[in-house]
C-alpha cells in the first residue's frame, strides 16, 4: 500500500498519497482502498512535487473526490482550518508542537517565524494560557487568511498577533521583546538566526528546525551553538525524512 496521510476531521478529510513508479499501475486500486478504509475522506490528492518557493507549497493532482479541498483539522482539542493545496501543514508534527508548547513559561512573549496557518502559535496559547503574547509571522497570504480564522475559531485574539510579510522585515518591530523564538522552517532556517537573535531580550530560547543526516546533526548543532554563543543546546529528532536523514529541532539556550 502506498504511503499517505490524512488531514481533516470525521466530517471531512483529505488524503495525500505518495505513489511510486512501481505503484502507478495500481493507482486506481490504491485510491479506492483509501476511500473504502476512511469514509470521511472526500478527496485524494497525489503529490507531484516537493515543497517549493517561499510559500512552501507542493503541486498536487486530484485523483478522486471533491474539488474543494478545504478542511478543518483537529489536534489536541483545537481547530485548524486550511487547504493543503494552498498552505503548508504537517499533521505528523502535532506531538512536536505540544513539546514546544509545554516548554513555554508563564508571562513569556514568543515569536513564531514562518507560522503557516498557526499550529505552533495556537498550540502554545492553548497549552500555556498565561503566555503574554505570541507573534506569528507568515508570508503566504492564504496561510495568513486561515491563521486569522483559526485564531478567532479558538478564541485567542487576545494572545496571538498575526502578521503578514517577510520575517526579515516584520520582525524588526519586535526586536528585543521576545523570550523565545520558534523557527519551524526546516530548509535554510539557520539563515534567519541573526533575526532571531535580535528578537530576543537578554537571553532566551531559539528552537531551530533543520533536515540533516544522522551523522551530521550533532556537529552542525555544536557549530551553530558556538557561533551564537549559546549556553547549551539539545538535539531532538522530530520525523524521518529520508534514509538516515531526519527532521530535527535544536533547542538553543542563550
Amino acid at each position: 500500500m502506498a504511503s499517505y496521510e490524512i488531514i481533516g476531521s470525521r466530517e471531512k478529510a483529505v488524503a495525500i498519497v505518495e505513489i511510486s513508479e512501481d505503484e502507478r499501475k495500481r493507482q486506481k486500486e490504491i485510491v479506492k482502498e483509501i476511500m473504502r478504509r476512511h469514509k470521511h475522506v472526500k478527496t485524494v490528492l497525489k503529490k507531484l512535487s516537493e515543497r517549493k518557493g517561499i510559500e512552501r507549497i507542493r503541486s498536487y493532482r486530484i485523483l478522486a473526490g471533491e474539488k474543494n479541498t478545504e478542511v478543518m483539522h483537529v489536534e489536541y482539542g483545537y481547530k485548524l482550518f486550511l487547504d493543503p493545496r494552498k498552505v503548508y501543514f504537517s499533521p505528523r508534527e502535532s506531538t512536536e508542537r505540544q513539546r514546544i508548547a509545554s516548554l513555554v513559561k508563564e508571562g513569556e512573549t514568543v515569536m513564531v517565524m514562518f507560522a503557516g496557518v498557526g499550529p505552533f502559535a495556537i498550540a502554545i496559547a492553548k497549552k500555556q494560557t498565561k503566555v503574554e503574547r505570541i507573534i506569528a509571522i507568515e508570508i503566504n497570504r492564504h496561510a495568513v487568511k486561515y491563521m486569522k480564522r483559526n485564531v478567532k475559531a479558538n478564541k485567542l485574539e487576545d494572545k496571538i498577533i498575526v502578521v503578514l510579510g517577510d520575517v526579515r522585515e516584520k520582525c524588526q518591530d519586535f526586536y528585543g521583546k521576545c523570550d523565545r523564538v520558534v523557527m519551524p522552517l526546516p530548509h535554510k532556517s539557520e539563515l534567519f538566526l541573526d533575526i532571531a537573535l535580535k528578537c530576543l531580550k537578554n537571553g532566551g530560547w531559539i528552537h531551530l528546525y533543520v533536515i540533516k543526516k544522522e551523522e551530521d546533526v550533532e556537529g552542525f548543532a555544536r557549530e551553530i551553538a558556538s557561533a551564537i554563543n549559546a549556553k547549551e543546546y539539545f538535539v531532538k529528532r522530530v520525523l524521518p525524512y529520508a534514509p538516515r536523514v531526519n527532521k530535527y529541532c535544536i533547542d538553543f539556550r542563550l
